[in-house]
């Protein structure tokens, strides 16, 4: 099926062909994925995009249900992407996410998809922001994006989301040690979930005492949640709401997207480059300029830019 029936039938709201264009996206093909885009994004825009994050063990993918099961209480359609770890053996998501989501499997207002990072760093999957772009335009009030746990590198997150919600555990570590990796200055909301457990109050004084030494326009809440109960998830919700109609009013959410764009463009141009030079790889002038360069008659920048002239007139 051509990605341009693909288009027309996602925005109908066809689940089916919604899953497939998602794999054109995954699969990277460049004429499909470029096809897919070109007919998704100019409907693309109105949805809220929600990260969650945090290291593993937290509990991310039960609160990502239960947030999912508040936001249909209150009548929204929601999409989940959950970037899960790539299988050693066939490539491929490891499929967790979709385990804990059994409660929403027959509601055909929510969504699921699974993606595979596939080595990817910052907790996301490198077809992300293309998928996005595809839930978005299909029409979902939400769409949460839930990164795979890789720990305190897991900071990509907020460059795709309107909303990133930081999820941290009691006797998960020193809230002040994550801080120093970057993982905390990201949050726009704060959760401390599995707050049924003992030292909860002691990672909230923690947060409020890192946030006392500084922070942005925006002060992030600090949330308490027992996501297995629903306990505390319902205000969890409201916060990210607040957050919400605080970028809205701010005029920040459109600064967040123009940046997002700006990133968008130039990792396509990267990755267009990339091609470009893999697919030079096993050519004649590549193999002349790494033997100039190894001869010490031109460094690598002017080779470089030998190469750039050349694929320039592809």
């Amino acid at each position: 099926m051509e990605a341009a029936e693909l288009v027309d039938r996602v925005v109908a709201g066809e689940r089916r062909a919604l899953a497939r264009l998602l794999t054109y996206v995954e699969d990277g093909t460049p004429a499909r994925l470029r096809a897919a885009v070109a007919g998704l994004h100019g409907r693309s825009g109105r949805a809220a995009l929600v990260g969650v994050t945090g290291s593993p063990g937290v509990g991310k993918s039960t609160l990502s249900n239960a947030l999912v099961t508040e936001w249909r209480r209150r009548g929204r359609t929601v999409a989940v992407l959950a970037i899960d770890p790539t299988s050693p053996f066939s490539g491929g998501a490891l499929l967790g996410d979709r385990v804990r989501m059994q409660d929403h499997v027959l509601d055909d207002a929510v969504y699921v998809r699974s993606m595979a990072s596939r080595g990817h760093l910052g907790g996301l999957s490198w077809a992300a922001p293309q998928a996005l772009t595809v839930l978005d335009a299909a029409g979902f009030d939400v769409v949460l994006v839930e990164t795979v746990g890789v720990g305190q590198a897991e900071v990509e997150i907020a460059s795709l989301a309107d909303t990133t919600v930081v999820a941290l555990a009691p006797g998960m570590g020193d809230a002040i040690q994550a801080a120093k990796a970057g993982i905390l200055e990201i949050a726009d909301v704060y959760c401390v979930n599995k707050a049924d457990r003992e030292g909860a109050d002691r990672t909230v004084r923690e947060l409020r005492d890192m946030q006392a030494l500084g922070h942005g326009e925006w002060l992030a809440p600090i949330l308490k949640t027992v996501a297995a109960t629903g306990d505390g998830v319902a205000e969890l919700a409201d916060a990210i709401d607040r957050h919400r109609d605080w970028l809205s009013t701010s005029g920040v959410l459109d600064d967040r997207r123009l940046a997002r764009a700006r990133r968008q463009v130039a990792d396509i141009a990267l990755e267009t480059i990339r091609r470009r030079v893999a697919g030079l790889g096993e050519g004649a002038a590549l193999d002349d300029l790494a033997r100039q360069v190894a001869a010490r008659q031109l460094d690598p920048y002017a080779a470089a830019d030998v190469l750039l002239a050349t694929i320039d007139t592809a």
